[in-house]
């Protein structure tokens, strides 16, 4: 029987807005107690220097080159996620001698799966040293050594947590779970076979970019902009007519891989009202790709908070007769969630258990992942 290990993890996803760490105690199967979590977020500066990071990121030919900013900008990250776990570890009042081990996502700059590389910023030997805790990173490389796109790698804790859905609202047809995050990305779980993972195309990041540009603020509260505006509906089919949704899943994304090009100059409310609109019906097609019609939705990440999103996923839903959720109505922490899976992956990890399948990645079979660091 697989041992119980208490770990910490860290998230800093597609929106660059700051440091989810949560802790859990896990075996890395179902068993799983989840902790408390914190939220770090990044000051503006920080945010700007990652912006520009991303723009050195382009030229990036192998993963491990950091051109122009980026060795600063990975020194900085690292930083700010280390004090981030020292914080964390001396509010919630835990021992670092507790805990077994850190898993560490970092900040991904680039991801081009068809040309087999993905770059996260983030030193996990300097993490270690840090803290005083092993640190397992850099997980999503060895996904693409064996043939998988390196996303999504959630998919491993979806599929535990979703032993914890009530038989009443499961119904015993599949399950999906939905991240908004910068990216939007879904899961398929079924009782049967291994979870079924991609990214469905935009989360917040166009809608974020789309009202800083327009008005200066840094996202949509509670979808209030976009409840204002209209749905332009030729400029959502256009976005849906982009080649990425012929693809069958496997699949996933760059952070640049949409942008706002297709929206013209439109109206601030109609053009974050739009764009809410390919968010909802780029998920909403994941339909296609399920054994059978899901009955629950269960959305996690900053665009369950968008009441837009969320109203249109729920009118969409309705046509299969299933149920949209927030991950809060099943006990779930949409907030903390991937800072979770990134500790509960962490554990799979020092245990050789896989990470992705081919499923959820391409890879050509299950596969571990990460580099294990301890602290000298």
């Amino acid at each position: 029987m697989a041992a119980i290990r208490r770990a910490i993890g860290l998230m800093s996803g597609t929106s660059m807005d700051g440091i989810d760490v949560a802790l859990i105690e896990t075996d890395g199967g179902i068993k799983v107690r989840r902790g408390p979590s914190d939220f770090v977020p990044y000051e503006t500066a920080f945010r700007r220097q990652i912006e520009v990071g991303l723009e050195h990121a382009k030229s990036i030919q192998t993963k491990d080159q950091r051109p122009g900013a980026l060795s600063a900008v990975e020194k900085e990250l690292t930083k700010r996620h280390g004090d981030a776990v020292l914080r964390f570890l001396s509010h919630h009042k835990i021992s670092k001698e507790t805990v077994d081990i850190i898993g560490f996502h970092g900040q991904t700059v680039l991801h081009r799966p068809l040309n087999g590389l993905t770059v996260q910023l983030g030193d996990g030997r300097m993490l270690a040293e840090m803290t005083g805790v092993p640190v397992v990173y850099d997980m999503r490389a060895n996904d693409m050594v064996h043939g998988g796109q390196g996303a999504p790698l959630v998919p491993a804790y979806h599929q535990a947590l979703a032993a914890r859905v009530p038989a009443e609202l499961s119904k015993g047809k599949p399950v999906v779970f939905v991240n908004i995050g910068g990216i939007s990305n879904i899961t398929i779980i079924s009782k049967n076979g291994d979870p079924i993972a991609f990214d469905t195309g935009p989360g917040n990041t166009l809608i974020d970019q789309w009202v800083s540009d327009k008005a200066g603020i840094a996202y949509d509260a509670g979808g209030s902009i976009a409840s204002e505006g209209q749905v332009i509906a030729n400029v959502v089919s256009r976005y849906l007519a982009k080649p990425f949704f012929d693809l069958k899943p496997p699949k996933s994304l760059d952070r640049n891989d949409f942008t706002l090009a297709d929206l013209g100059d439109l109206e601030l409310a109609d053009g974050a009202r739009t764009l809410v609109r390919v968010t909802a019906d780029a998920i909403l097609k994941a339909n296609a790709y399920a054994p059978e019609k899901p009955s629950l939705w269960i959305i996690c990440g900053g665009g369950r908070k968008n009441a837009t999103i969320m109203a249109d996923l729920a009118e969409g839903a309705t046509n299969t007769k299933a149920k949209v959720v927030v991950a809060e109505d099943l006990g779930f922490d949409g907030d903390s969630m991937e800072a979770e899976a990134w500790a509960y992956l962490a554990v799979r990890a020092l245990d050789g258990l896989p990470l992705t399948w081919p499923t959820t990645t391409g890879c050509d079979a299950p596969v571990s992942g990460g580099v294990l660091v301890r602290p000298t």
